[in-house]
């Protein structure tokens, strides 16, 4: 299966899941993932949509391209009667895990998770990626007693969420990964530097449309409180 196809195994519901199903085969079309579809009640109400290439960056330009083609198809879809900012960003460096390549590309890492459904009566772990196993993920407790089993098999279809601690080495190695990857867009150490010097902690591309105006009815008749 092609990296752009492979499913999703943690999913949005409701409206979030009805604007993801909207844009994910416009995105896809693009060359881009889509990562996660999140709406908030932010600035009146933000659709945050995260997405990135397949090697996991995403600059302000792939930002403005995927705003540019899925702003037009919500405003034929209409998905969401209230007005609304959409917020096209990189999922960040603590980044929301979603796919088996997400938590594969990340073995060895800091990972908190929530389960949608308890394990051993537990819902909330946090430990380090050990291996992903088909539909499965295993993780490394820190926190369990001595002498017992570390590792946990969890079903990434049972986690509601997951998501990379940012801890230093997280860091050092998303920007590891940045620089390889502008080298292989034929970009050598100087001319990175000349562009876009490093921060101390990497900015996450975004770029916001301006708030999508109420539909109000030109003449009598009835319309949605917003």
């Amino acid at each position: 299966m092609d990296a752009l196809e492979e499913p999703r195994l943690i999913t949005e519901n409701g409206v979030a899941s009805r604007v993801g199903r909207i844009v994910e085969p416009m995105i896809r079309s693009l060359g881009f993932r889509l990562v996660r579809v999140r709406i908030s009640g932010l600035n009146g109400c933000t659709v945050q949509i995260m997405a990135e290439r397949p090697d996991g960056t995403f600059s302000v330009d792939d930002c403005e391209a995927v705003s540019r083609s899925v702003a037009p198809l919500l405003d034929v879809e209409d998905p969401i009667s209230t007005a609304y900012n959409l917020e096209i960003s990189s999922p960040g460096i603590d980044r929301p895990l979603v796919r088996a390549s997400d938590f594969g590309r990340w073995i060895g890492f800091d990972v908190r998770v929530e389960m949608a459904v308890p394990v051993e009566g537990r819902k909330r772990f946090r430990g380090f990626i050990d291996a992903v196993e088909g539909e499965n993920v295993a993780i490394l407790l820190p926190d369990v007693p001595e002498g017992e089993d570390q590792r946990r098999v969890l079903d990434m279809r049972d986690i509601a969420e997951a998501r990379l601690v940012l801890t230093d080495a997280v860091i050092e190695e998303s920007l590891r990964r940045g620089k390889e990857a502008l080298r292989a867009a034929g970009l050598d150490e100087d001319e990175e530097d000349e562009i876009a010097p490093e921060p101390a902690t990497p900015a996450v591309p975004k770029f916001q449309r301006p708030p999508k105006p109420v539909k109000r009815p030109k003449g009598p008749g009835k319309f949605k409180k917003h």
